[in-house]
């Protein structure tokens, strides 16, 4: 129970009981979850509303940490999958002394606010993870157990020992990633992960029944999870606490509380579709204020009580964070090795362990990219991911240091199965929750499964490295489902995302070096076919410009060369080809346009001289290339099903095509 006296002066005139201290205190938040979205004329009042109880005895009863140090490693992380319903949370960052103010509160959904519409992780303290998109959230939740597990594993009890709490609804599990993260966090038989489930039967186009007859609590037992089915008992702060206990006592397997709750609680519009959103306006909130004995014309009202007994519960953690941060200091194992884990990076000396080939042999850059993932596993300690089912094909094998489950919470090779949607989002959970660089891989064509996930980790800044192999046409027979041709140029129109595609093994290596180091997610597009290591990729540096010379002309360069991934290799044979017919060619790889766009002026008109006409070369659409080229030798068509050699050769990505567009090029400019 809440660390309260018996008896609390009321602030005008009358005292309450313990109890009727936490009935006013969930009143409050309900009056700031109406408030806000009434003064933005925008925003979602009635899950805030219906959910005040719960979050109030999660944030007063059950979660452990301290809001002096939002960031501390071990506290309970808790995640609002139902992003809607943001201002919940943000009452409780509030009202628990995360640093939010009531003028924070009042710019709820305005430009510059820390109150966004959603939350967003690193704008707003206390916010663990960006929601909003549904059933994102649960899947980062299973992220964060699977990493909280795995270091608790390995690095002991005394520094990592904590919880998952998340708040799904309907929505989040309707969304097809919830039951690719909930199948897999039941087989993992995920501990310390708790989800509670807000059965509100209220769905924006109306009752939840128009769509949605799924038994929740047999389907996630069918999981292999363990299901407290709580029915209407919302507003019971007991009952509530109990569930949430009975669950923390389960060890072997992940917890759903079914909670059927009601929308818009107490207003005049409880259970209607539209309170889902913003309904409560003067009127309504006036009379749900009077039913809750609240002031109905001062808004966004907090009494002194009410932030002291939540201000309490935001300091209780201190001690907690304290005795950790005690056991940290008198920690006898691999302290480096905890280190490099949390800042996601490798320990002294790391990226010497990268492989190198030399010029002239032949290796698929997935191939090359499993070597520097096996290569680096015993220096960045926090390396850890899988594939969707295709681990060996995409390169993204771990091997030696144990396959994740719950006979092996050490584990840091992840078999996500067929399960890229979900993927993605616990990737990102891995990455939010901090002390691992998590790695998944599926073929580039199935990053259309992902989207969701990669747009919230671009827009979180989440350190997760996406590997995507089969990156072309040169994919051969599996035909145009199974060969990407837009992918590219749709990923780099990505804000936030930093998109490779390597022209060869040693250039893979290079973007290693440079995912390891990264403060955002990477994309990684990689060969199925084998491809010739050439000579001069193996500058590091030079990779981490982005685009650099990689052959040059004798003189002055009268046409240049574009080529990134498997396509620099056929740049240079149309170089050779031009050259032995008195062409002046400067030949540039290009494995990343996004670090090439940001390095300035002076360095990009050195590669790339202004004047001097430019040809690009890449098996895939032409869009975006205009950016950097005069004219682009691509494939603005879908491919077709042939031997990947056939493939590319019919479709024009061959020397002979670039040689033709340099020709058509320079004599258009005559």
């Amino acid at each position: 129970m809440v660390a309260a006296a018996m008896l609390v002066s009321r602030g005008w005139g009358t005292d309450m009981t313990e109890a009727e201290l936490e009935r006013h205190a969930i009143d409050v938040v309900r009056g700031l979850a109406m408030d806000a979205p009434h003064a933005a004329r925008s925003g979602h009042q009635g899950t805030a509303m219906a959910l005040a109880p719960l979050a109030h005895v999660l944030w007063t009863r059950i979660m452990t940490y301290d809001a002096s140090d939002p960031s501390w490693p071990d506290r309970d992380r808790f995640i609002l999958s139902a992003g809607h319903a943001s201002i919940l949370l943000y009452s409780m960052l509030h009202l628990t002394g995360h640093g939010l103010t009531l003028d924070d509160l009042r710019a709820f959904r305005q430009w510059g606010s820390s109150t966004p519409g959603h939350p967003e992780v690193d704008h707003t303290a206390g916010v663990e993870v960006t929601t909003g998109p549904l059933g994102q959230g649960l899947a980062n939740a299973v992220g964060m157990a699977i990493a909280e597990r795995n270091l608790r594993s390995r690095f002991g009890s005394e520094l990592c020992d904590h919880r998952t709490f998340v708040v799904c609804g309907d929505g989040d599990l309707a969304e097809g990633i919830s039951h690719e993260a909930a199948s897999l966090a039941g087989h993992l038989g995920l501990d310390r992960l708790t989800a509670i489930y807000d059965d509100n039967h209220v769905t924006i186009d109306g009752p939840t029944e128009l769509a949605l007859s799924d038994d929740a609590p047999l389907r996630f037992a069918a999981y292999g999870w363990h299901v407290v089915d709580l029915g209407d008992a919302a507003e019971d702060l007991d009952a509530i606490e109990a569930a949430l206990c009975q669950a923390m006592a389960v060890e072997d397997r992940p917890s759903l509380i079914v909670l059927r709750s009601h929308i818009g609680t107490p207003s005049p519009d409880v259970d209607k579709s539209a309170i889902h959103g913003y309904s409560l306006t003067d009127e309504g909130i006036s009379e749900t204020k009077r039913r809750m004995g609240l002031p109905e014309a001062e808004s966004f009202w907090v009494p002194d009580e009410v932030l002291a007994l939540y201000d309490s519960a935001g300091r209780r953690g201190a001690s907690a964070r304290k005795g950790w941060l005690t056991r940290l200091d008198d920690y006898k194992g691999d302290l480096a090795a905890w280190n490099a884990c949390l800042a996601g990076t490798g320990v002294p000396g790391w990226s010497d362990s990268l492989p190198s080939w030399e010029p002239g042999q032949a290796v698929a850059t997935r191939k090359a990219g499993s070597a520097c993932i096996q290569a680096l596993l015993d220096f960045v300690p926090g390396l850890m991911g899988g594939g969707a089912d295709l681990t060996g094909n995409t390169g993204t094998t771990i091997t030696g240091h144990g396959v994740q489950g719950a006979d092996c919470p050490e584990g840091r090779q992840i078999y996500f199965g067929v399960r890229e949607h979900a993927m993605g989002g616990i990737c990102n959970g891995l990455a939010l929750h901090g002390g691992t660089l998590p790695v998944c891989g599926t073929f580039l064509v199935f990053s259309d499964y992902m989207r969701g996930a990669v747009r919230l980790a671009a827009l979180s800044r989440a350190r997760t490295v996406f590997v995507w192999s089969h990156d072309s046409v040169g994919v051969g027979e599996d035909g145009p489902t199974h060969q990407p041709v837009e992918h590219a140029a749709a990923l780099r129109a990505m804000p936030g995302l930093t998109v490779f595609r390597p022209a060869d093994a040693n250039e893979t290596a290079g973007v290693w070096r440079l995912v390891v180091e990264s403060d955002g997610p990477s994309a990684i597009l990689l060969t199925r076919q084998d491809v010739p290591v050439l000579a001069g990729t193996s500058d590091h540096e030079a990779v981490a410009r982005g685009g650099y010379v990689l052959a040059d002309s004798e003189g002055t360069a009268e046409v240049v060369l574009i080529g990134t991934g498997s396509e620099v290799a056929v740049a240079l044979d149309a170089a050779a080809t031009l050259t032995a017919a008195g062409r002046a060619v400067r030949v540039v790889s290009m494995p990343s346009t996004d670090l090439f766009a940001a390095q300035d002026g002076g360095y990009r008109d050195s590669v790339l001289p202004p004047g001097v006409p430019t040809v690009s070369v890449e098996a895939g659409v032409t869009f975006g290339w205009a950016m950097w080229a005069d004219r682009s030798v691509g494939i603005d068509r879908f491919g077709a099903s042939a031997p990947g050699g056939e493939a590319m050769t019919r479709l024009g990505i061959t020397p002979g095509a670039v040689v033709t567009t340099v020709d058509e090029l320079l004599a258009s400019r005559q």
